[in-house]
């Protein structure tokens, strides 16, 4: 028999800390539950923490997918042991330490005290809880299998997450690279260049061509750099108030698919979300007509996919197959539309959507190796060529000199 250390909350809110001699975990939080006590942590001696409440899981501040996250785990646990919807909402949100999580909670809990459902009370949040939160708790609503459905909803949430984290993460360090190289080729051209430069024309020196080429880009940042960083600035701006309207973000859609080496990694992307969403939504109870609207509203900010998602829903809705309807789009690759039909013809269209949600995924991160073993040679490479031809810029007209001195 093992001693667990735990932390409870009685039905007053007090909280109490204090130790159980049960046979393993489960047995000890089903002796204190039976108290009417509800469990915030609870862990063998020998062990850490195994909080069911891990307050730390909140961070202050923007409500960020992690956040989603540990907040699906927390209320599938906590509807799963018993505790009520409204009680189970209450207390997250009062140990909350994310202050908007905890915010938007209090809210919802009050919507719900009066009488609304779950769903409806997520819809008045879209900032935080998209259209796949909504429909996923609607089905686990109107099934009875909410929290089940909650795990299927974590599922999602941590695999787009851990998706997101891994691209970060492969481009962080480029990016760190190149921004501070970049850096100090700019000091180099518009600071260094420009002193070697004065002192070449003192000795009335004939500068080979790669100076000559080397001093004039010089001299045209150290002119016009001001004039060229307010241009960038304004084209920035500029794209970003296009890209905010439909043309023009149906364009950059189009471009973003287009862009070498980073375009197929962009449809798999939305590929494999496509398919993983589809495959949660189609496990937790949701029809296959409703899902594809889903899936329409939630590909917002890729125009190409809704569009397209929007007419395979309406050819579903007029009888055609689910596999002849995403063909017809031209959008959805060969392999996805003929696996398609292969999981309606056997029945097995959800199991076959899983295996296509994973295929993609291996597809992700094999891109993300790749691209992680080739861009540090090639940075370094490229970074290092440009710097010895300035250098050797440099260096060219002080051999002239050496050579006229040896005269």
């Amino acid at each position: 028999m093992a001693r667990f250390i735990y932390t409870v909350q009685d039905a007053q809110g007090t909280v109490t800390t204090g130790h159980v001699n049960a046979d393993d975990e489960d047995q000890a939080i089903q002796s204190l539950q039976t108290k009417g006590l509800f469990i915030l942590s609870i862990q063998s001696e020998d062990v850490k923490s195994s909080s069911i409440l891990n307050l730390r899981k909140f961070n202050k501040g923007k409500i960020s997918g992690r956040d989603l996250v540990f907040f699906g785990e927390q209320m599938s646990t906590l509807l799963g042991g018993g505790i009520p919807l409204v009680r189970a909402l209450s207390l997250l949100g009062e140990h909350s330490e994310n202050k908007n999580l905890a915010n938007v909670l209090g809210q919802i809990t009050k919507e719900i005290s009066a009488g609304g459902t779950f769903h409806k009370a997520l819809e008045k949040h879209p900032k935080v809880f998209d259209e796949i939160w909504t429909s996923l708790v609607q089905a686990g609503e109107v099934s009875g299998q909410l929290p089940t459905v909650l795990r299927q909803i974590t599922a999602y949430c941590e695999s787009q997450e851990n998706i997101k984290s891994k691209i970060i993460t492969a481009l962080a360090y480029p990016a760190v690279l190149a921004v501070s190289s970049m850096g100090v080729l700019a000091y180099f051209i518009i600071y260094i260049v420009p002193v070697f430069a004065d002192i070449f024309k003192d000795f009335n020196l004939t500068l080979p061509f790669l100076t000559r080429m080397i001093v004039h880009i010089s001299n045209i940042f150290a002119k016009y750099f001001v004039f060229m960083l307010v241009t960038g600035i304004g084209c920035f701006v500029s794209a970003r108030a296009y890209i905010a309207t439909p043309p023009g973000l149906l364009t950059w859609n189009h471009v973003q698919f287009k862009v070498p080496v980073f375009g197929s990694l962009i449809k798999n992307m939305q590929t494999e979300r496509l398919l993983t969403t589809m495959s949660t939504l189609i496990r937790s109870g949701v029809s296959i007509l409703n899902a594809v609207s889903v899936l329409e509203g939630a590909f917002k900010k890729n125009l190409i996919y809704q569009n397209a998602l929007k007419k395979a829903k309406n050819d579903i809705a007029s009888g055609r197959s689910i596999s002849e309807s995403f063909k017809k789009t031209g959008i959805f690759p060969s392999l996805v539309t003929e696996m398609m039909w292969m999981g309606e013809e056997s029945g097995k269209l959800p199991d076959i959507i899983v295996v296509l949600s994973k295929y993609y995924q291996e597809q992700i991160d094999q891109w993300i190796r790749r691209f992680s073993s080739m861009i540090d040679p090639i940075l370094v490479v490229g970074i290092g060529a440009v710097i010895g031809v300035i250098v050797t810029s440099i260096f060219m007209p002080i051999f002239q000199l050496s050579q006229i001195g040896a005269k």
